[in-house]
This record gives C-alpha cells, structure tokens and sequence, in this order.
C-alpha cells in the first residue's frame, strides 16, 4: 500500500518530531521534542475521524452499534496495523539507550507513533481536517466488515472487563442472566451486568443463549462508557 501524501511534509520537521521516541528527544535535546504532544492531537483526530466514516458508511445503524464499531476502529490493535501497513515500524527514532524497545515494537509503540504522525499530518496542513480524512479513511477502508464486527462482538466481555481492571482497580463485572420465555427447547435470556452495585448494561432484547445475552449486555456497557 501506497500512501505517498501521508509521507510526504511540507515541514520536515513535523514528521520527525512525530517519528521522535522519548528516549531519542532526551539524549538529543536540542534537535527535537518527542512526539507525545502530536500523539494526543492525532487521538483526538481519529476519534472523531473514525465516528463519522462509521456515520456515514452505516447511515441505519444504532448508535450502540457505532460506539462498538468505532472501539474496534481504533484500538491499540487496529492503529498498529496502521502504523505497520505505512512502514513506521522502520522510521522511529530511538535513543542508542533504548535497543530493547527497539528490538521489542509493541503494539502500544505504535499504534502511539501512528497517533502522532496524524497529528502532525494535521498541523502540516494547516490544522484543516478535510486535509486528513482522505488519508485516514483509505486506511479504514482497508478494515474489512467481517473484522470490525467480529472484533467487536466476540471480544466484547474481555473489553469490557479490561476496562473495568484498568479503572476501577481488581475488581470483575458481574453478569446476572434471567431466563424471560420462550419453550423448553428454545428458553429466551436477558442478561444484566454489574461492576458491584453499578449497573453498567444490559441486553437490549431477549436473546436465545446465555452467552449471547452477557455479550449483547458487555456491549452495552462499553456503548455507554463512550
């Protein structure tokens, strides 16, 4: 894949700032900042960026489904691709002190380092972001139906439950399933999850399993977090 507007800057300068390790910017003060500024701009750009590719490509669909589609869009995993489909896996710049990160990319390295680039994409452009959704969205496109879905929907309770680790200390959600009809062949569930006290979900209908029924409820959770 080709992408030779990302690649090329009318300021160089923004590119290898959005390429610059922490660790290179401090063993080289006076050449260049790290890129961790650039980095929460283009977070912030490919949030929105994301949300409204995903509002127009699924003009039916809830916003629940949205919020689900758009965490898989651009989570740590997704935005690593990114980055390795542009070969920055090759472009970051590290201090001769940090081989181990070097010799070790991990997705969280680079999906910061594909952040970054955008960000500094943005600015090069005159802060405009018409200049950049062109961009971002071929990269989109490049993630097949099939993948956001099932991304989305099989991974649903251990998001769910890692964000709750992450935030509200050792703690796991609770699924309470409830069966609501249907025959003895065919029994219907609803299904409710709780971290303690707090309800943080639920399934929208009732659903023909009780695996179906805490993923439609984990999914809720993670639409309602946002």
């Amino acid at each position: 894949m080709e992408l030779p507007e990302l690649l090329t800057f009318r300021d160089p300068k923004l590119l290898n700032m959005a390429l610059t390790h922490s660790s290179y910017a401090n063993e080289n003060p006076m050449e260049s900042q790290d890129n961790e500024r650039l980095e929460f701009l283009g977070d912030a750009i490919l949030n929105f960026l994301s949300g409204d590719y995903l509002y127009a490509r699924y003009p039916t669909m809830t916003e629940a489904e949205l919020t689900k589609r758009r965490i898989t869009l651009t989570d740590e995993k997704q935005l690593a691709q990114f980055a390795l489909r542009l070969g920055l896996d090759s472009k970051i710049r590290f201090g001769k002190g940090a081989e181990k990160e070097r010799e070790a990319l991990n997705a969280n390295l680079l999906s910061s380092t594909f952040e970054a680039v955008v960000g500094a994409y943005y600015l090069d452009r005159d802060a405009k972001i018409d200049a950049v959704r062109p961009l971002v969205n071929q990269l989109f496109n490049f993630v097949s139906e099939d993948i956001i879905s099932t991304r989305s929907d099989l991974n649903a309770k251990n998001r769910f439950q890692e964000w709750v680790q992450a935030n509200l200390g050792h703690t796991f959600p609770n699924y309470v399933v409830e069966k609501v009809g249907g025959v003895d062949h065919a029994p219907q569930f609803v299904a409710k999850v709780y971290v303690g006290d707090r309800l943080f979900g639920e399934s929208a209908e009732p659903c023909r399993s009780k695996k179906e029924a805490e993923k439609q409820a984990a999914m809720d959770a993670i639409a309602r977090l946002g």
